[in-house]
Parts: C-alpha cells; sequence; structure tokens
C-alpha cells in the first residue's frame, strides 16, 4: 500500500482537541492559498473573487471563507466587498524593512548560535540552496527558497532564544515572497556565492565574532540583490517604481 493511502492521524487544534472536518478542510484551504500567495503564483496586487479561487483550487465555499479570513488577518489579502478580494501589494518598503530587521536579528543569532549548530544539517541545507537539484530554473528558485529559510531557521534555532527564533520566523516568511517576486518573476535562481559555507565553518568552531559579522555581510548582500531583482519584477509590470514608496500590485 503506498504511503498516501495509509490512514493518517487525526489533526489537532492548538488547544489539544482533535478538529472539526470544516476546521481540517479550511486549515488546508489557508495552506494552500498562503503557499501560493507567498511563492507569487498569486501575484501581488492580484484581485480574486471566491468564486475564481474555488474552481481554480477545488475548494469548498466554506472552507474558502475560512482560509480568507485567516488570510486577511495575516495581512496577505485584503477584502473589497462586492468585488472580492485583494492580494497585498509589495513595496520597495518592504524590501528595506525586511532587511532592516534581519541585518539586526540575524548576526545576533549567529552569534548566540556558535559551537552550538547541526553541521550536517547546514550543509545539506546549503547544498540545495546552491542550486545542487535536478529541475528548471523555476523549481530550483523553490528549493532554493524552502532551504534558505530552513538554514537560516536552523541558526536560529540553535541561538536558544525562542522570542528570537519566532520573530525571524515571520520575517522570512515574508522575505520568501519578495525573493519569489524578485527572483521567481525574472527567472533567476539566486547566487549567494559561498556566505554559507563560510558561516557554516565560523558557526561549528565557535567563532561567534567572525559568524556574527559574515550573518551580517551576507543580509547586507542579499538585500542589495533582491532589491535588483523586486525593481525589475515591478518594470516589467510597466510600474514605475519610485523608491520608497514604490508598489507592484498598486
Amino acid at each position: 500500500m503506498a504511503v498516501a493511502d495509509m490512514a493518517q492521524p487525526p489533526e489537532f487544534s492548538p488547544t489539544g482537541a482533535a478538529m472539526s472536518d470544516a476546521a481540517l478542510k479550511g486549515r488546508q484551504a489557508y495552506d494552500l492559498l498562503r503557499r501560493e500567495i507567498v511563492s507569487c503564483r498569486i501575484m501581488p496586487g492580484a484581485r480574486v473573487t471566491e468564486p475564481e479561487l474555488m474552481e481554480r483550487f477545488g475548494l469548498g465555499k466554506a472552507s474558502l471563507r475560512i482560509a480568507l479570513q485567516r488570510l486577511v488577518q495575516d495581512g496577505l489579502v485584503s477584502s473589497m466587498p462586492r468585488h472580492g478580494y485583494r492580494v497585498a501589494p509589495v513595496t520597495v518598503r518592504d524590501v528595506d524593512e525586511v532587511f532592516a530587521l534581519r541585518a539586526v536579528l540575524e548576526p545576533l543569532a549567529a552569534r548566540l548560535a556558535a559551537g552550538r549548530v547541526n553541521r550536517a544539517l547546514l550543509e545539506r541545507l546549503e547544498r540545495i540552496c546552491r542550486g545542487e537539484m535536478p529541475g528548471d530554473v523555476g523549481d530550483q528558485i523553490d528549493f532554493f527558497m524552502e532551504a534558505n529559510r530552513s538554514f537560516h531557521m536552523a541558526i536560529a534555532a540553535a541561538s536558544g532564544n525562542d522570542r528570537l527564533c519566532r520573530t525571524l520566523s515571520g520575517l522570512l516568511d515574508e522575505m520568501t515572497r519578495l525573493v519569489a517576486l524578485g527572483f521567481g518573476v525574472q527567472r533567476v535562481r539566486p547566487n549567494i556565492e559561498n556566505d554559507h559555507a563560510v558561516l557554516i565553518e565560523h558557526l561549528v568552531a565557535g567563532d561567534a565574532d567572525a559568524a556574527e559579522i559574515v550573518a551580517r555581510r551576507h543580509v547586507e548582500t542579499f538585500h542589495a540583490m533582491t532589491m535588483e531583482k523586486v525593481l525589475a519584477s515591478m518594470r516589467h509590470a510597466a510600474l514605475s517604481p519610485a523608491p520608497p514608496t514604490a508598489t507592484l500590485g498598486a
């Protein structure tokens, strides 16, 4: 019997109670739509309606509405009464703000994680980030986004600071959307050179000062790369960006 055919354990809510069928379907619909938005398969600024989403993704009305309510709460979509929903646009300011916070928090995470990381895990994720995976550019970008997030979250987890970990998790979710918009739309895989490999060596050696410096340099370099690609995507969308308030999807 295939794994997919095997009986799965019941899903549970945060309180530990088994989720109702409606709640489970709502969460599944939310997870699906959130992935589509974060990966920019549903583009920033896009207007969507319930009938369109139901047909495109095979969702029921009740589960879709649960999902949309959560996406509104997340700030990923906004309700347009009698006109459906609008996916949140992306602005130049979004890029600057996300990376400004990363530039503060990730060097701190690297300093705290020095001497405490799982080398094998980080090296495996780093190989994926460098594109050592099969498939076309689009697939490689998807692999990169997932592996890059996991790489930085593994360092945050090793820091031992739960609040730092939670904060970075949210920032990296936002960054995933920026990377998808910039690099995915341009069909170019991010090139992070040897930053991750050098960072791993300092983390494993327990050199907190060097790890902090490399982590900050990496964030600053990737900030510039991402901004360049996001602006290119804005131009591709026939917009005329003018930092810091330029918006894709306005």
